[in-house]
């Protein structure tokens, strides 16, 4: 029997205990679920036994399966899940599950493969599969709906949602709440049920109740499926399953679930999710940054700047529980600010998604200030004023003369030299880049910008509060637009080439959309505002190259006054407030006009193309990154573009999707673009070279 197994008989009960952490992950080659086969048999063959008590060490019962053995070669000699789960299914004696902490998964199939389910207060369930692009591969999909009914399951499979140990109570997958010490309750609650003679409850042999037809049940699923999940085939997958489990037996639906499960485990789809789940998490280490690097306590953060990203930036912190002075010179743009953020707390409670207490609790922890002054308390001040270099230095500059001596001097911005920044400060070491993305308080990414002089412990205590606030924080190095704006300013380029050549913005929309992306590049900027890249091209002006290729269509759109969304036109027109993009004809014609006056013959251009000018585009230039060092890893970049830019989760981001596609293809697709017509900017990246004669992929 494995140590981490723990197996002894109290009583009558033969108590199993799961000793793995950090979470007690249901390991095949460590032997994990040998042990529990190993203890339940030597429990059930010993007359003094009258049943089992399945619970974790530490603060949970299982995690679920051990994900990093996905795709690695098993001990045949080792038990797997599926072969504990079944003989479980044979054992004479109660088995009871006693659930704490986050149960997910394998951990929560093997639970419901017991006779019974207790849980603590604080259990927390889930068959989130789903977001691996797989499915509950051990008989979940066959197990819940037999418990809790199909209109229950399907939606807790479908979406992965986490739902407390209240919740489970009510929904009939757990039999009785636990306030106090779990394991003691456990061992009176089992010893009770077996002494009152309680039948044993096999899931497996539970007839599945519906108010309504298989046919029409499944069919309105499939429809919602088909309209909400595009491009990701678990889902639909599960559907399957349960329909297999209102109208195949038990052990035929197990198979139908083994095919399913197999053929999603080895899709591009469910490899791009488990891809970005790892990266996600390779994201937090950071080259010269100890992993015990001393961090420096944020209990108060001062934010200098009430517009968008000012607000939005106030709101993340106090949505984290911390007090956030925010400060603007114009009293008129801080009461704006703060009425802003009445507003959008008040929205969410008219949604639902937010209590009244709450809301009073968030807002309460915010204060408007019109006196820079007012930072000098503040172990965290973050910039968020006008992207111009020099306002930026002057504020730097008065900060440094007023926060205190080991206070984090952040910048929001998007694009500019934080070392130029930093070095108006006698402070550099102390000076990072935090950029967040618009809307601050909903956007997932933060870029911790690290300069030259930041000192390890700021950037460990950038990427600490990251987390702490909810963000995906990804370290990156200095350059113009960092990793993501770099990067998708020749994406936007391209697509802006691609309209000058013969496309027109929706249809280049249309296209990248098809792909993936929840909305293509001009209605992206239709949505940030036109006029925000119509400043930062105006301050790049005077350092373009005479003889580069420039399209002038979104500044003659800019000229008019038509800035987005907010203007109610720009690349597309918005009717009476309303957000639905209407093709916009006089647009399309300013586009016709364009290419005609720079001579230049519009040609019809196929999605196809579209998809692999935006997509090589990113791939590039994010090898050109790489290869300069301002990003640490490929899958950081994935990251990244997952989080802060749209790309569809199920290609994996732009460099693990070029792996799926090939190096090769890429390059190849360069050179073509660079011998046809206009295509004199596309140069192969010398980093992409490399890795293809080398015979490797992005992330080796």
């Amino acid at each position: 029997m494995t140590e981490l197994i723990h197996y002894e008989v109290k009583g009558n009960i033969g108590a199993i205990k799961i000793d793995n952490p950090p979470v007690n992950a249901l390991s095949v080659n460590k032997g994990v679920i040998q042990g529990i086969l190993d203890s339940i048999k030597e429990g059930e063959h010993d007359p003094s036994v009258s049943g089992f008590l399945l619970l974790g060490a530490g603060k949970n019962f299982s995690g679920g399966a051990d994900i990093s053995e996905f795709g690695k070669p098993k001990d045949p000699d080792l038990a797997t899940l599926r072969d504990l789960l079944a003989y479980m299914d044979t054992v004479t004696k109660p088995i009871i599950a006693a659930i704490s902490g986050p149960t997910m998964g394998g951990g929560l199939e093997l639970a419901l493969t017991c006779h019974y389910r207790i849980a603590s207060a604080d259990a927390v369930l889930a068959l989130p599969e789903v977001k691996l692009g797989i499915l509950p591969g051990a008989g979940g999909t066959q197990r819940l709906p037999r418990i809790i009914g199909p209109q229950r399951a399907l939606p807790l499979m479908v979406n992965g949602d986490f739902i407390g140990a209240k919740n489970a109570f009510d929904l009939g997958i757990v039999e009785h709440l636990v306030e106090g010490d779990l394991y003691d309750e456990a061992l009176r609650w089992s010893r009770r049920i077996i002494k009152e003679g309680k039948p044993i409850k096999r899931a497996s042999q539970l007839e599945v109740s519906m108010s309504e037809s298989v046919d029409e049940f499944i069919g309105k699923a499939r429809e919602d499926i088909a309209s909400r999940w595009r491009g990701y085939p678990a889902p639909m997958a599960i559907v399957e399953c349960v329909k297999a489990a209102l109208t195949l037996p038990f052990s035929d639906g197990l198979k139908v679930e083994r095919e399913e499960f197999e053929k999603l485990v080895v899709s591009n789809e469910s490899k791009s999710l488990r891809h970005l789940f790892f990266s996600e998490r390779q994201a937090n280490k950071v080259s010269g940054v100890a992993k015990n690097e001393s961090q420096l306590a944020v209990n108060a953060v001062a934010v200098v700047g009430s517009g968008t990203m000012g607000t939005g930036i106030t709101m993340s912190f106090a949505n984290a529980g911390i007090p956030v002075v925010i400060i603007d010179t114009d009293d008129h743009n801080l009461t704006r600010g703060l009425e802003t953020i009445k507003r959008n707390y008040d929205a969410t409670v008219s949604k639902g998604k937010l209590s009244s207490e709450i809301r009073d609790k968030r807002i309460g922890l915010i204060r408007g200030s019109t006196k820079l002054e007012d930072v000098a308390e503040a172990d965290l001040i973050i910039e968020a004023v006008f992207e111009e270099m020099e306002i930026k230095k002057s504020v730097f500059s008065s900060l440094d003369s007023i926060a205190k001596r080991d206070a984090i001097l952040a910048t929001n911005t998007s694009t500019l030299d934080i070392n130029e920044i930093a070095a108006v400060t006698s402070r550099p070491e102390r000076v990072i880049g935090l950029h967040f993305f618009s809307p601050a308080n909903v956007m997932q990414l933060l870029e911790v910008v690290r300069g030259e002089k930041t000192s390890p412990s700021v950037i460990a205590t950038a990427m600490a509060i990251g987390k702490r606030i909810k963000k995906v924080p990804v370290c990156v190095g200095v350059c113009d637009g960092f990793v993501g704006n770099r990067m998708i300013h020749r994406y936007i380029r391209e697509a802006e080439y691609l309209i000058e050549e013969g496309a027109l913005p929706h249809e280049v929309d249309k296209a990248i959309e098809s792909f993936g992306f929840a909305m293509g590049p001009f209605r992206m900027g239709d949505l940030a505002g036109l006029d925000i890249g119509w400043a930062i091209r105006k301050r790049k002006s005077k350092t373009r190259h005479p003889d580069q290729r420039y399209v002038s269509i979104p500044d003659e759109i800019c000229e008019r006054g038509w800035f987005g969304q907010k203007t109610g036109q720009g690349y597309y027109k918005y009717e009476n407030g309303s957000r639905t993009p209407l093709v916009n004809e006089e647009v399309n014609a300013i586009v016709i006009a364009h290419s005609a006056n720079k001579g230049i013959q519009r040609r019809e251009i196929q999605s196809q193309e579209i998809v692999e000018r935006l997509m090589f585009a990113l791939v590039n230039e994010g090898a050109n990154i790489l290869s300069e060092g301002i990003a640490q890893r490929a899958s950081d970049i994935d990251v990244i573009y997952a989080f802060g830019y749209g790309f569809p989760r199920y290609r994996g981001g732009p460099m693990f999707y070029a792996n799926t596609i090939g190096l090769e293809k890429v390059a190849e697709g360069i050179r073509d673009f660079a011998a046809g017509s206009l295509g004199s900017h596309w140069v192969v990246s010398p980093h992409l070279l490399k890795l293809i004669e080398d015979h490797k992929i992005f992330g080796d």
